[in-house]
């Protein structure tokens, strides 16, 4: 699945990647917008890391301190992968602060133009349908996208005021030529032998 997903986005395609934990979707997401965007012949130049600010009743001014202290729960484990792929723990927060790198929580992305940008969806299962679809109507010129997600891991499981829309978009994806959905299963996960074992034990019991 990981080949499938390389292949399909230097192919031109935009990615739904959607399945398992720990198989990679979210690594693989950054490695493939930091190959496009470092790259001298493509015309991306920013990578846009987009989630949703679930746990927050969606209101992320309520929470305490400044903007940068309220996302920066939310930013770290984009920091972690920067730290692994490039090789220094500070690359995330320089590629930041030189404008290469920009996070925005959902509640931010109305009335934004994303051209010439990786967007990068994450955890689009801790996003409504208006959420998402304000999401990917931001996208413009020359700009492509990467979407990742898992229904088991939809943390609105329990709140009913705010149903996930993940099993919409993924109806809606499927109707969609230029968006390539590809499947992750438990084969895929790399995390670590043990958390291969435990998912599978999950989903053998039906948990």
């Amino acid at each position: 699945s990981q080949r499938a997903m390389i292949e399909s986005f230097f192919s031109g395609n935009h990615i739904v990647a959607n399945g398992s934990a720990g198989t990679g979707k979210t690594f693989l997401a950054v490695w493939l917008a930091l190959n496009t965007v470092l790259s001298k012949d493509t015309q991306q130049n920013k990578i846009i890391v987009v989630r949703s600010n679930v746990g927050t009743g969606k209101d992320i001014g309520a929470l305490p301190g400044e903007l940068e202290d309220k996302i920066a729960p939310y930013e770290a484990p984009y920091k972690d992968i920067f730290h692994d792929l490039l090789g220094r723990p500070a690359s995330y927060d320089d590629m930041k602060a030189a404008g290469i790198v920009e996070f925005i929580p959902t509640t931010f992305v109305r009335g934004s133009t994303w051209s010439n940008a990786v967007v990068i969806v994450d955890e689009v299962q801790n996003m409504n349908m208006e959420e998402i679809s304000s999401v990917i109507t931001r996208v413009g010129k020359d700009t492509r996208i990467i979407i990742a997600g898992d229904r088991k891991q939809n943390d609105l499981f329990y709140d009913k005021k705010t149903p996930s829309g993940f099993d919409q978009f993924m109806q809606v994806a499927a109707l969609m030529p230029e968006l390539d959905v590809i499947t992750f299963t438990r084969d895929d996960i790399v995390r670590s032998k043990f958390v291969k074992s435990f998912i599978c034990a999950c989903e053998d019991v039906g948990v």
